[in-house]
């Protein structure tokens, strides 16, 4: 019996767009398709999240599609880097389909966003630079994030950040602590060039003793080669 499908449909720039090759599996059958076809599935998704992290409306918005889309890269990202590689990862695969489904979220148009959105002001909720292999240089879609941590800074009243660093496994722990310290120095220059006072942040470097995901020593892995930026408001 064939599985249900219905096309993925997401609002970009205030107009719903339906992504023509990103079928919406039900009941996690993306694992149960052939490699050719997980590929494309996959790759839709990864592209869609791709678009909705670059879209003013998306990095505009009060809800977590922002959130959910860069986790849905993350994911989709290491997904086809398996598939390269003729290997179907049930876990990537799994979150890249979850989490897809949380970045498209309601199918209906989301109602006006008021003027400030007290959930966000108040929620630590951390926000995430990625990084390629073995490199300090913050990618293409860091300013986003830097604008959108900017922006919200003034409307929240928030005064300090935190923005660390960290690496994957697959260098040694001498060489992968500097290199995180690198990563969250090159974080904090955008945050500075962006109007928020260097005084403001505490930059630091953990190298791969805190991971996001576990992994084997030596491993890469893309969802570790990260700086987590926290924000904290004014005390009151």
């Amino acid at each position: 019996m064939k599985k249900k499908i219905e096309k993925l449909t997401m609002f970009l720039g205030g107009c719903a767009i339906a992504f023509p090759g990103m079928a919406l599996a039900q009941d996690g059958a993306l694992m149960s398709l052939g490699k050719a076809e997980l590929r494309g599935e996959v790759e839709s998704r990864y592209d869609a999240a791709v678009a909705a992290t670059l879209d003013e409306t998306v990095l505009r918005s009060t809800d977590s599609r922002y959130y959910w889309a860069s986790e849905t890269k993350v994911q989709c990202g290491i997904a086809m880097g398996f598939l390269k590689s003729g290997t179907k990862d049930a876990d990537s695969v799994s979150k890249c389909e979850k989490f897809a489904l949380r970045m498209v979220g309601d199918p209906l148009p989301p109602p006006p966003p008021p003027p400030v959105n007290e959930i966000q002001c108040t929620e630590q909720m951390p926000m995430y630079v990625y990084f390629d292999w073995d490199s300090a240089a913050p990618p293409p879609d860091a300013s986003a994030t830097v604008s959108l941590i900017a922006e919200n800074s003034a409307v929240c009243g928030w005064n300090a950040f935190s923005v660390i660093g960290h690496t994957d496994r697959s260098g040694s722990d001498s060489y992968n602590f500097p290199l995180s310290v690198e990563r969250a120095q090159a974080v904090a220059r955008m945050m500075e060039g962006a109007g928020i006072s260097a005084s403001s942040m505490t930059i630091d470097g953990r190298g791969e003793t805190e991971r996001k995901v576990e992994t084997l020593d030596g491993e890469r892995n893309p969802s570790n080669r990260r700086v987590e930026i926290n924000a904290m408001p004014a005390t009151r």
